[in-house]
């Protein structure tokens, strides 16, 4: 295996690594303050795309985390990227809450139902049947079908939820259309946060809690991958996976002198 060059730009899953349940991971806020010390550029990333960056500034900063807006990369971010780079100035009707549709608009994207270029599903905790109907309809006129993120379900203090992935294969099932999804494990997501911050995949690491999703993109996208065990992989599910984390460690907290 080829020796890695030093780490020199820092990407982390926000869930699971940096809180667990609106809970603070130990070691978190000394991780971040170690990254802001440091100068070196790095990124948040969440593939929630409900709410904005400075939505998300203000929930970690409840929490004791102060991760500047500009330092937060979502999945909404992401999907507005790819569409500004695939059809600038185009249409969308959007499934999605504020984080969405605050991306698109930053665009110049127009929110439209009406002979739309795209329709969009993201993350929302109102998935509608009329709005499902609509969006049903638009794809088989002729809409491309784009979706935030794969993930099939979400956390709720009660229990799972359903999220964009399930969503989607509900659309899908009624269209026979699949949706290009641009969030993790897509490597694009990576690549886009990347070149927010001008870093490099050779001299980047990624950690994540979830192998199939943040270990596989940034493995991917070339990037150095920490796995951490606080959130949903488990120890015992790690060799189950036909690919490896460059690490695993305990928590964010073990990574904070490698800063």
């Amino acid at each position: 295996m080829a020796e890695r060059k030093p780490i020199e730009s820092w990407l982390t899953d926000m869930d699971g690594v940096l809180m667990h349940e609106g809970i603070p991971v130990p070691g978190a806020d000394s991780f971040i303050k170690r990254l802001k010390e440091s100068g070196r550029p790095f990124l948040v990333l969440t593939n929630n795309s409900m709410y904005t960056p400075r939505d998300l500034h203000a929930r970690l900063a409840r929490i004791g985390l102060d991760v500047p807006t500009e330092n937060i990369w979502t999945s909404a971010l992401a999907t507005a990227q790819f569409l500004d780079d695939q059809r600038p100035g185009g249409t969308a009707y959007v499934i999605g809450e504020a984080g969405l549709t605050t991306a698109l608009h930053d665009i110049g994207y127009v929110l439209s139902d009406a002979d739309p270029d795209y329709v969009v599903l993201g993350e929302t905790r109102t998935y509608s049947f009329e709005a499902l109907t609509r969006a049903i309809r638009l794809i088989n006129d002729g809409a491309r079908f784009i979706a935030t993120n794969p993930d099939e379900t979400g956390p709720s203090a009660e229990g799972a939820l359903p999220a964009t992935g399930s969503v989607a294969a509900l659309i899908t099932k009624a269209t026979g259309a699949h949706p290009y999804f641009v969030g993790k494990p897509n490597p694009l997501m990576m690549r886009a946060g990347l070149n927010a911050i001008g870093a490099h995949s050779e001299t980047s690491a990624m950690i994540g809690d979830r192998m199939d999703t943040d270990v596989r993109a940034g493995m991917e996208a070339g990037l150095e991958t920490f796995l951490v065990l606080t959130g949903l992989t488990r120890p015992d599910e790690i060799e189950r996976y036909p690919f490896r984390a460059s690490s695993v460690v305990d928590s964010i907290a073990d990574l904070v002198e490698r800063v």
